[in-house]
């Protein structure tokens, strides 16, 4: 019988993974166990995040706890690694003071050095971590919260999912082995508080939770009552003094044995049948949790085993390793989508010396690129795709590439830039060369979403040369408008399109070694050019190497400096700074520093000109979406990557940077509200206050939605206004656009697409929805004989409404693993081992999106088989999150 494995849309997984307290780990050394006093602060659940402490001020919730051991991991790193071009690090240096990323990264690499990459992966972590109490499929199964006594199904669950981290670590897929991770990390932290581990006078992580084969204690057994009734909201004595380990019910499913522990907390069914009360530890609150005391002594230990569970991924996968999962850099990586055609000579040459420029310029600096992709493209193929961490192996690769054959327009483009998506770490930017048009035009909304979700930015460099095109064959006549997705991919991801010549390719392609620093755009008022008025921007005393972009059709231009100083076109060094000029594109570097205030740039053109304008800072910002979940049993914010038209909506910010400043003493730079503007043209939609959130100095704000913004057609652009430390005037934009997506109140069609290798069947291809209506439906996906064990395939999921819907084509991605079986010397401990020993998860692991090889033991010895994997499909009555 063919193996199967449920998966749904909105995937998580669901187990957890720690290390015995009592084993000695090679990167958890006393300095991590010192800082544990840095990072418990009373003033810091258990509940999700940090968005739920309105229902219980004072809580550590879980992305606390992820985020403390994650920094206590990668403080240890650098403490043992030392940068090689800055003196070592001290761990005395950081006692008494508050651990944050920025400063973790200011110290290591430099000051000024970005911790955005770092924040961003961590933040994804924490995320998979607190959508746990919110996804249909996990926030009421007991075993992924090691509720209802099912401690060794809860086991079993937390060695699967840690090696699914591990696999999908090495399988270069880290945005997966993230989720893996979060969904591990919250059921590992919700052991020490729902179970009664911390009430039986333990001191340290429970020993054995990573060792299959070892016992997990004496536990609780059904017949064995463990729980008093309780009639308070606090209920401190209600357990029976038992030397059994056990753990509350929750809700009706499991139905609660008589003489058992509940959960407990204003939302938990179960509580109000005998035995009254509970025993989680989740808050501070005993509205929510009856054992409330006890909630820090949980929150230590669940912070102890959290961070030794990031010492096991970091002992597995080697610094390097650990580093990649976490984005522990403040470089960004390097990925070439490259026309190889006939006509591509010059282009391949210019993406050739820009690489090598940047290999050789950055190489041992902690600016040089962490990761590359190289992804060639023709008429009619694509790929294969390349990636390395290793400069040298990148340079070899792109050497070998030629302009050979394949004269005719359009090309692969858009399918060769989604594999390049596909494999290059978020926020990243992808530059592509090209002299033809799309041949798969129909993929630009998919693309296009695929930049949102990865967050990278894209940027086609498009020689349209006509002394070329003599040589170029054309099957038909092309259209004006064929370079318009280019156009769609570039507004949706926050690049754009430049159109230049061959003999000017070389020098404008420049714009690589700029972009691959820590750039920001800096918005324009209005963002497009409006014949007779000025374009203005601000800038402040954290910016640095202002450059401003202009091209097109352009006959002059002028930049005014807030002091009234002026520069034109000309060539060379001006009063402002120094001009390039490439036929049609200009590149005018400001003198640094710049002077602060608002500028304005007067641009003389026909048609449509581009101007864009840039600076390198790190005080910079992070956002997502979420929706208020109230009436479940851990009040906080579901994220979503797209605010959906009809929700309450909270738009939710981290900045990145603060301790950059003008002067050492000034106070903390911070921005008060939030400016939305429509896409491309600019007009304001409104503007709503931040309010922070927790600490200042994490830089944590929300905001509501406004109402007008909910009704927006099209795209949207988020603007921070604020002030630096001297109380001058500060500007951020956010990289990418944002959409509202609509509510799906009607037929839609649905449609599904992978691997041409891998065969793919539903039994839901239409559907009709109302609001807050759910649908379930099957995928069976046939895993060939071909397919690399441990390897990751993806599964597109396309939404469209029926006929002349307005709705707008709705994309989401699902990552899936091919998993090999566990080695058969990895289902024990050795007597002489010093560590855990990770295993394969039972044959009765449940949803989580994986493909098994072999796993229902089928086929002949020695000659294991692929199974079929069936899958579960949720539409809900909103688009796709």
């Amino acid at each position: 019988m063919p193996c199967s494995s449920s998966w749904r849309l909105s995937y998580q997984v669901h187990v957890s993974a720690m290390l015995p307290s009592d084993v000695p780990l090679p990167h958890l050394g006393p300095s991590a166990l010192l800082l544990l006093q840095l990072l418990l602060s009373p003033t810091s659940a258990f509940f999700p995040n940090v968005w739920s402490l309105l229902a219980a001020p004072g809580s550590i919730t879980h992305q606390d706890l992820t985020e403390d051991a994650a920094l206590n991991v990668t403080l240890q790193l650098f403490l043992e690694q030392p940068p090689p071009s800055r003196p070592p690090l001290h761990l005395e240096d950081f006692l008494g003071r508050t651990l944050l990323a920025d400063d973790l990264f200011a110290a290591y690499f430099g000051p000024g050095s970005p911790s955005r990459r770092f924040r961003a992966a961590l933040g994804e972590v924490t995320r998979a971590n607190a959508a746990q109490d919110f996804l249909p499929t996990s926030r009421n199964d007991p075993d992924q919260h090691f509720d209802a006594e099912r401690l060794g199904q809860g086991r079993t669950r937390l060695v699967g999912a840690l090696r699914e981290t591990l696999v999908a670590a090495r399988a270069l897929d880290h945005t997966l082995a993230r989720q893996r991770l979060g969904a591990a990390l919250h059921a590992l932290q919700d052991f020490y508080s729902h179970s009664n581990w911390v009430e039986m006078g333990k001191q340290q992580p429970h020993p054995y939770l990573l060792w299959p084969r070892q016992e997990l204690g004496s536990l609780a057994q059904v017949g064995d009552p463990t729980c008093s009734n309780c009639e308070e909201l606090s209920c401190p004595g209600n357990l029976l003094g038992s030397p059994l380990l056990t753990s509350g019910y929750f809700g009706t499913h499991p139905s609660k044995p008589p003489g058992k522990c509940s959960h407990g907390g204003h939302f938990d069914r179960s509580s109000s049948q005998p035995p009254r009360g509970g025993i989680n530890k989740d808050s501070t609150s005993p509205s929510f949790s009856p054992h409330h005391t006890l909630h820090l002594q949980a929150a230590k230990l669940a912070l102890l085993a959290s961070i030794q569970a990031f010492s096991l991924l970091r002992s597995r996968l080697g610094d390097r390793g650990f580093s990649r999962l976490l984005d522990i850099t403040p470089a960004s990586s390097l990925s070439f989508v490259l026309d190889t055609t006939g006509s591509m000579g010059e282009e391949i040459t210019a993406a050739k010396i820009q690489a090598r420029h940047i290999v050789e310029q950055r190489q041992g600096s902690p600016m040089e690129p962490v990761h590359y992709v190289l992804v060639p493209f023709h008429d009619p193929g694509f790929g294969p795709v390349f990636t390395t961490s290793d400069p040298d192996s990148f340079w070899q690769q792109l050497n070998e590439i030629h302009a050979l054959g394949g004269g005719d327009e359009p090309e692969m483009c858009l399918s060769a830039l989604e594999l390049a998506l596909l494999h290059t770490p978020p926020l990243s930017d992808i530059f592509v060369f090209t002299d033809a048009s799309p041949k798969d035009a129909f993929l630009t909304n998919r693309v296009a979403s695929l930049t949102r979700e990865r967050r990278c930015r894209v940027t086609f460099l498009v020689t349209e040369d006509q002394s070329r095109c003599q040589g170029r064959a054309r099957r038909e006549v092309l259209s004006p408008l064929r370079f318009e997705p280019y156009e769609v991919v570039a507004l949706a991801s926050g690049g754009e399109v430049i159109f230049t010549k061959d003999q000017h390719i070389r020098d404008v392609a420049a714009i690589v070694g700029d972009s691959t620093a820590d750039l920001v755009t800096l918005p324009l008022d209005p963002p497009i050019v409006v014949p007779g008025r000025p374009l203005m921007f601000s800038v402040d005393r954290l910016l640095q190497r202002v450059t401003v972009r202009i091209h097109g059709q352009v006959s002059s231009f002028c930049i005014r400096s807030p002091e009234g100083v002026s520069q034109g076109p000309e060539e060379g060094q001006g009063p402002l700074g120094h001009t390039r000029r490439f036929g049609q594109f200009w590149m005018v570097t400001m003198n640094d520093p710049p002077q602060t205030g608002t500028w304005e740039i007067q641009v003389t053109a026909e048609g449509n000109p581009r101007v864009r304008v840039q600076a390198q800072t790190s005080l910079d910002f992070l956002f997502h979406f979420g929706v208020p979940m109230e009436d479940g049993p851990h009040p906080g914010i579901y994220p979503l990557t797209q605010p959906v038209a009809g929700l309450q909506t909270q738009l939710l910010v981290e900045v990145t940077g603060l301790g950059s400043r003008g002067n050492p003493g000034d106070p903390l730079p911070h921005f008060s509200h939030v400016v939305f503007r429509g896409v491309p043209e600019g007009a304001e939609l409104g503007w709503v206050p931040l309010e922070p959130k927790g600490p200042r100095e994490r830089g944590l704000l929300a905001a509501s939605l406004p109402p007008t913004l909910q009704s927006a057609a099209g795209p949207f652009s988020l603007e921070l206004i604020g002030q630096d430390g001297a109380g001058r005037d500060l500007h951020r934009a956010a990289p990418q656009a944002c959409t509202v997506v609509p509510v799906l109140l009607e037929d839609l069609d649905l449609r599904t697409s992978v691997n041409s290798s891998f065969a793919l069947t539903s039994n839901l291809s239409r559907v009709r929805l109302e609001q807050n209506e759910s649908a379930w439906g099957r995928l069976w996906l046939e895993v060939p004989d071909s397919a690399a064990p441990d390897s990751v395939v993806m599964v597109t999921v396309t939404a469209t409404g029926r006929e002349a819907s307005p709705v707008a084509l709705t994309h989401a991605f699902l990552r899936l693993l091919v998993l090999a079986p566990a080695p058969q010397d990895q289902l024990a401990a050795p007597a002489q081992s010093s560590g855990p020993v990770l295993t394969t998860a039972s044959p009765a692991f449940r949803p989580s999106p994986l493909v098994t090889w072999g796993r229902a033991g089928g086929g002949l010895a020695g000659n294991p088989w692929w199974g079929t994997v069936g899958g579960v499909l949720l539409l809900l009555g909103l688009a796709s999150w």
